[in-house]
């Protein structure tokens, strides 16, 4: 399989950059970790320029780190990395990796100097970067760098849908499903049904490439559970890292849970004793910078401008790979004893794993560009909330969205949303199982066509 067809979209990306910058700006690259970040870095340098030149910041040694506590001589510096690294750099033809750019923050302070001397590109990869962008000051001391405006910046997630079907060999499905999409026509029950079989094995592998890797290689999904589980070990690393007391860790780990839980927000006092929002302020930026985490945050007015009216104190969390969602939610079960792939792979598509499809819808919104809001309001006896799992703004209006995975056509929150909100409403959007069809003035849309809403 090459690597390079599942990329295609960044890589465009990248090239775009390298078009329309002509070097006056660094490439910043930024995603989650084992997301693809280097390799697409590395294939991008190696075919677009004549050579170039990796700083892995992970395994340099001192005498890279310490080239960057001084930078008043660039030509040292240049001469040093092509001795160390026996790379040989052209002027206007070359590039420079800083691969794990956050493990010295130094060198990204760097990127003004070296943009404004001219003789190379430079491309920079990294995550939890702004968490890690502190240099040593004397005697040990933290200080802040000087964030360079020299950067154009590309988040990278993990593999979405449609990169998931080129890796498995299919590039015709996903234009065809748009078409059928724009049309606005069904696609017949045994079609659906097929397409559900091919959408629900992504739910299961998860878009980190690795584990799609892993998943071609073998069509073992016990393989790929393992490569999910030591990705999500080295997740663990980074947070108890930057956090001891293993708070951000418990938070990223209760994920699951609490979307099983049918709760309107994240609760953090059943995760954490006595865990109030105030005071754990730090552990929500380390997973939000982390990019491990898709965040979704209530709106308290169901309008337009969803961004200004949206609660920071309640949020709800989703995995950033729906594959490794599926493994977090039985993270202390054995592979054999998982019972959400047991459920999945047998189609057995009930209520109680509705939270899975939630979360991989999270991930295919934020994968076409969408931020994430929801909204939640009392029924009339109190003692229930309607709650909207996601809302879209659009032409000065907002598309509210609910998601299902059982076969019952019962969407109480959505209709109730329609009688309060009526005049706001651009289009209303129920994801489900099953073919598409409209219900009054309501689309119904098998969960894969999400990424076209």
């Amino acid at each position: 399989m090459s690597e390079r067809i599942f990329k295609r979209k960044i890589y465009d990306q990248m090239l775009k950059w390298k078009k329309n910058q002509h070097g006056t700006t660094a490439l910043l690259i930024r995603g989650a970790r084992r997301v693809g970040k280097s390799t697409v870095a590395e294939d991008f340098a190696r075919r677009e320029y004549e050579s170039y030149l990796l700083v892995d910041f992970s395994k340099a040694s001192l005498a890279v780190h310490h080239l960057f506590e001084d930078i008043s001589d660039l030509d040292y510096i240049f001469t040093q990395l092509q001795l160390t690294y026996r790379k040989s750099l052209k002027p206007h033809k070359s590039v420079i990796i800083f691969d794990e750019i956050q493990k010295q923050p130094l060198a990204r302070q760097a990127i003004k100097s070296l943009v404004a001397d001219g003789r190379y590109d430079y491309i920079e990869t990294g995550s939890l970067l702004s968490i890690k962008r502190k240099g040593k000051g004397q005697k040990g001391k933290q200080k802040s760098i000087l964030i360079p405006s020299e950067e154009t910046r590309i988040d990278m997630y993990p593999m979405d849908y449609e990169e998931f079907r080129w890796a498995m060999g299919d590039e015709a499905t996903i234009p065809l499903l748009r078409n059928i999409f724009d049309a606005r026509q069904p696609l017949g029950d045994a079609t659906n049904r097929k397409m559900m079989r091919d959408f629900r094995l992504y739910v299961l592998v998860g878009g980190m490439p690795q584990a799609v890797n892993d998943y071609l290689d073998t069509h073992d999904l016990s393989v790929v559970d393992q490569r999910k589980r030591s990705i999500l070990d080295l997740y663990d690393e980074d947070f108890y890292d930057l956090d001891p007391t293993g708070q951000t860790s418990d938070l990223f780990h209760a994920i699951p849970s609490q979307l099983n839980s049918n709760a309107s927000r994240y609760q953090v006092s059943s995760v954490i004793a006595g865990g109030k929002i105030d005071r754990l302020r730090e552990q929500i930026a380390i997973l939000r910078d982390s990019m491990t985490v898709n965040l979704a945050y209530h709106t308290n007015d169901p309008s337009a401008g969803l961004a200004s009216h949206m609660n920071r104190d309640q949020f709800k969390l989703y995995c950033g790979d729906i594959g490794l969602f599926v493994t977090l939610a039985f993270w202390d079960d054995a592979f054999t004893e998982n019972l959400i792939y047991q459920k999945v792979l047998s189609d057995n598509l009930k209520a109680d794993v509705g939270y899975v499809y939630e979360n991989v819808v999270a991930q295919m919104l934020v994968a076409a560009g969408h931020k994430l809001y929801y909204h939640t309001w009392p029924t009339p006896s109190g003692k229930h909330n309607y709650e909207i799992d996601f809302l879209l703004s659009r032409q000065a209006k907002v598309c509210p969205i609910e998601v299902k995975s059982s076969t019952s056509n019962v969407h109480t929150s959505i209709d109730e949303f329609q009688k309060k909100f009526s005049s706001r409403i651009y289009q209303r959007y129920l994801l489900h199982a099953k073919d598409m069809r409209k219900e009054q003035d309501m689309l119904c849309l098998p969960l894969y066509m999400a990424m076209f809403i």
